[in-house]
């Protein structure tokens, strides 16, 4: 990452985001110290010196203990023995809470040395021992037994006793060794942390130092020159001065001078230039002006003719849309046309269908005939026999011979009518035949019509469609000679807005011929002069 090559943003933002951090830094390491400290001060404090004092107090209260007993062993009055009753037994009481206190805090440390856990270890065992022999030798002496009270102290309790105060005073000597090396210590790690922030405080200065001598020469070398110099250059170019900038050839590349210089060089040359162009776009203008103005003619005469077209598109349009309406008109009685000749086909298969199952009740009909005259033949036979059975009978069977010949002739007349009807239901089915044929024929002819009605509907139908897209399309058409026709009249319009315009360009031009003079580059005519491949002005 090459530091030079960054923007003067960056540069200042990784400048103050160091500093920023070193700072930051140097605030955790401060506050951490400081948090340590606190800690060994607190450990310091609620510890060890608690420690201290409840080991102190075991000792005052061993001794309150024993000076007690000792009294009650020595007064005689009762109220005084009751009152070192109360003392002893008020000492005893706070010598156990005060060694609970102890054993309590002793596990709850968790810096506290070996050597004081032993310490205790052995306080603890002394103060078990010699707790009873103090209470035994209260009990003694307020029972009365002084004599023995006295043997007991001398013999047991006064060693105990020297062996507790020694102890507890090696537990306080150790306590107070060991607080006081803790202090010392913590002197030690103070001036250790005392050094490290000096020391860090001196790096981040030296860092900003170093840091900001690298801003200013990075800066130096971006800009090439001092502020005020790169001013004065602008300045000049500013008031129209394009002449080369003084040190830009011998500035640093990409630096600020240097690209002014090279701004110098393309301005006079694009000054140069737009004198040209703007000769040239003057002599143009007043061209186009005049091009212009023709245009302008031959589009009015345009947007006539395209008026008078778009006169006879709706002539047109008008002409073909009564055709339509006529086609739509056609179309609609030829619709109806198919639906009557679709009737009519229906109704020529119904008369079919009914001249069908008329000729099928006419066959029924005569078969029906045909078995009435086998009957009446069959009764005539019968009757035969029943007048020749009479006529064997002789004068019993007249009677019967005479209904014989009634029944026969029944049957006779029977038969000749079945004959006749027979016949008459023969021609009626010969009859009903042929007009069945002439109505299928006729329903076949009607079934062509309706065809050919249905053919000339959808070809009537595709006129009438057609129709409606012709009108549709010369619609469309004459909307878009319309169209064209107002286009035509926009451009008429735009084409006078144009030679306005380029007129308003001719004098603007000749106004940027004027405004340009005010740059000097060399010449009036903007020529340049090329030394070592850079443009320089006069």
């Amino acid at each position: 990452m090459n530091f030079h090559r960054k923007t003067v943003t960056q540069k200042l933002t990784i400048a103050f985001s160091v500093l920023i951090a070193i700072l930051i830094g140097v605030s955790i390491l401060s506050l951490r110290s400081l948090s340590v400290a606190q800690d060994e001060f607190q450990n310091l404090v609620n510890n060890e010196f608690h420690r201290g004092n409840l080991a102190r107090d075991v000792q005052e209260a061993a001794n309150a203990r024993a000076i007690a007993a000792r009294n009650l062993i020595l007064l005689a009055s009762p109220d005084d023995i009751q009152a070192e009753t109360i003392a002893v037994k008020a000492a005893h009481e706070r010598v156990q809470e005060r060694m609970a206190l102890l054993k309590r805090a002793l596990a709850d440390s968790k810096v506290a040395q070996a050597a004081e856990r032993d310490l205790f270890q052995k306080l603890d065992s002394i103060e078990g021992r010699y707790g009873p022999v103090a209470l035994d030798i209260v009990a003694l002496a307020l029972a009365g037994k002084k004599d023995d009270a006295t043997t007991k102290m001398n013999a047991e309790c006064q060693p105990l006793l020297k062996q507790l105060i020694g102890t507890t005073a090696q537990y306080t000597q150790f306590i107070t060794t060991s607080g006081e090396q803790e202090i010392r210590s913590a002197a030690d790690r103070y001036q250790t942390k005392r050094l490290t922030l000096i020391a860090s405080a001196i790096a981040a200065i030296l860092a900003a130092i170093g840091l900001a001598t690298l801003i200013n020469r990075s800066l130096m070398r971006s800009l090439g020159a001092d502020p005020v110099q790169l001013s004065a250059a602008a300045r000049r170019v500013a008031s129209g001065d394009l002449g080369p900038v003084p040190g830009s050839t011998a500035a640093p590349a990409n630096s600020v001078l240097a690209s002014l210089g090279e701004m110098q060089t393309a301005l006079a040359d694009i000054v140069g230039r737009v004198r040209l162009s703007a000769t040239a776009i003057e002599s143009g203008s007043h061209e186009i002006a005049t091009g212009n103005t023709d245009l302008s003619h031959r589009t009015e005469q345009q947007a006539r003719s395209l008026q008078q077209s778009a006169a006879s598109m709706e002539e047109m349009t008008a002409t073909v849309q009564q055709n339509s309406d006529t086609a739509q008109q056609a179309s609609q009685l030829a619709s109806a046309a198919r639906a009557a000749a679709e009737h009519g086909g229906t109704v020529v298969s119904q008369v079919v269908t009914t001249m069908n199952d008329i000729t099928t009740s006419s066959r029924r009909i005569g078969d029906i005939i045909s078995v009435i005259d086998g009957i009446a033949f069959q009764t005539n036979i019968l009757a035969l026999n029943a007048a020749v059975e009479a006529a064997r009978a002789g004068e019993q069977g007249r009677g019967f011979a005479v209904v014989a010949g009634e029944v026969r002739t029944l049957a006779q007349r029977s038969a000749q009518a079945a004959k006749e009807i027979k016949s008459l239901i023969e021609a009626s089915v010969h009859k009903v035949e042929t007009g069945s044929t002439l109505v299928n024929t006729a329903g076949s002819a009607m079934t062509e019509i309706v065809g050919e009605v249905k053919r000339v509907a959808d070809l009537i139908g595709e006129i009438s469609a057609a129709t409606r897209e012709q009108s549709t399309g010369i619609g469309h058409i004459g909307s878009a000679v319309a169209q064209l026709d107002q286009s035509t009249q926009q451009n008429a319009a735009l084409v006078e807005q144009m030679a306005s315009a380029a007129s308003t360009l001719n004098q603007q031009a000749h106004g940027l011929v004027e405004s340009v003079a005010v740059f000097r580059v060399g010449n009036g005519a903007g020529a340049r002069r090329h030394s070592g491949g850079a443009l320089l002005g006069a």
